[in-house]
């Protein structure tokens, strides 16, 4: 019968006797009967429940613990369990595939709602496989918490299937878990001090290898060395006509020292228009006579302020060093004090910051493009030419154009992807050669 979206099968048992589970000695004394109730698989989009009627039986046997059992029907119905075998089989197989909250969306598109934690406890009560002979044996460690708690899982490399997982990351459980099992003919793992220890104590026969992972691993810090050690090619060079500030011809001079020169002209030119002279004119203003004769024979105020020589600085023979310092995007004033300082500078700090004070609002310095960091170079270099964008190709070969250093190691990672890739084990050493 159905009852809207579930299908209802009522059943019984009808075998007269039953083995007890404890002894499995047959009973056919009826202790009492009752109604289980059984998720099954669904039907046509609808839910299905079955109604099984069962009986619970009194055990025979004087030496049994069990006084009393419940029947169980083979390929339906297990003990204390509210489902049948075959949905059973078809959960567990979604919980090894998803676990969690993702099969339990799929489940219930499937039509067998289910909870995250069922499947949970689902996977967990699946029998450990049986471990065999294992060929080739990857040891590997992983963090619980990391910096507070590590485990070793151990996987078989033939089958890609984890085989066991051991608590810490120690040479002690590995030891042990090699003795109790067939050794392997190759043992893959880290650099690890203490699985070398452990693999050669229980298995000295075992051939020990590295991963391609931890060697890859270990070639991109390699690289990233090489690249830090080269980081000053990593940007662009710096323009060598930084050092003067740039001023147009045509442009008015602007300060206080322009607006008295504006305002002085102006003075000494209208008293002329009087016809006061030249001597009158001092005693007037109580300036002297050379003075007074500059205004008057300037023709605009322009040509005091634009004429006029800059009087010679402490920082002169150090600008050159400082346009190419603040060039490489060095604006702090403390340290190129103190760099031009270990250079035979003897002014003060307030010169030095005052020369880099008039940078640091230039629009061209702000503008100017970041230069890649190593770590972002290092990715480039390691990374298949045919997975980098065209931007982040262009920036590398600009890069490898100014540092032949960097080139040479572009072609030993290339050579090495395509030497582990295409398993060439034979130019290994040609290859060390050529690094070092």
């Amino acid at each position: 019968m159905h009852s809207g979206a579930v299908v209802l099968l009522r059943a019984a048992v009808r075998g007269e006797v039953a083995a007890c589970p404890a002894c499995s000695k047959s009973s056919s004394r009826v202790h009492s009967r009752y109604r289980r109730t059984l998720a099954d698989s669904p039907m046509a989009g609808r839910l299905v429940r079955i109604l099984l009627k069962v009986r619970r039986f009194f055990c025979d046997n004087s030496g049994c613990r069990s006084k009393t059992f419940v029947e169980q029907v083979d390929g339906l119905t297990r003990r204390w369990s509210r489902m049948s075998e075959g949905l059973r089989r078809m959960l567990t197989t979604i919980g090894l595939a998803l676990v969690g909250r993702a099969g339990a969306r799929l489940a219930r598109t499937l039509g067998m709602p289910t909870g995250r934690d069922r499947l949970l406890r689902l996977v967990r009560a699946l029998p450990d496989p049986p471990i065999g002979d294992i060929a080739v044996l990857g040891v590997d460690d992983f963090a619980i918490k990391r910096g507070h708690n590590y485990g070793t899982v151990l996987i078989d490399c033939e089958t890609r299937k984890v085989v066991d997982v051991l608590v810490g990351r120690d040479a002690e459980p590995v030891t042990a878990w090699l003795q109790e099992h067939t050794k392997p003919a190759v043992i893959c793992r880290d650099r690890a001090s203490a699985y070398a220890e452990a693999a050669r104590t229980a298995a000295p026969e075992a051939v020990q290898v590295a991963d391609r992972f931890h060697l890859w691993q270990n070639l991109a810090t390699a690289v990233e060395k090489c690249v830090a050690r080269h980081k000053s090619c990593l940007a662009e060079p710096a323009d060598t006509n930084f050092g003067e500030p740039a001023e147009t011809a045509d442009a008015a001079p602007t300060g206080a020292m322009a607006e008295r020169r504006r305002a002085h002209h102006a003075l000494v030119h209208e008293l002329l228009a009087q016809g006061a002279g030249f001597r009158q004119i001092a005693r007037h203003l109580g300036w002297s006579h050379r003075t007074v004769s500059k205004y008057a024979h300037a023709a605009t105020w322009q040509e005091l302020v634009v004429g006029q020589k800059p009087r010679p600085s402490l920082v002169d023979p150090f600008k050159h060093y400082l346009a190419r310092r603040i060039g490489d995007g060095c604006l702090k004033a403390s340290v190129l004090y103190r760099e031009i300082t270990e250079q035979g500078f003897g002014g003060s700090y307030a010169i030095v910051r005052k020369f880099v004070e008039q940078y640091r609002s230039r629009p061209d310095l702000t503008s100017l493009p970041r230069p890649p960091s190593v770590l972002q170079v290092t990715r480039w270099i390691c990374r298949h030419p045919d997975n980098l964008v065209s931007r982040d190709t262009e920036q590398l070969w600009k890069i490898l154009g100014r540092c032949p250093e960097l080139e040479s190691a572009v072609e030993l990672v290339r050579s090495f992807a395509d030497m582990m890739t295409h398993l060439h084990g034979e130019r290994l050493a040609a290859w060390i050669i050529a690094a070092d």
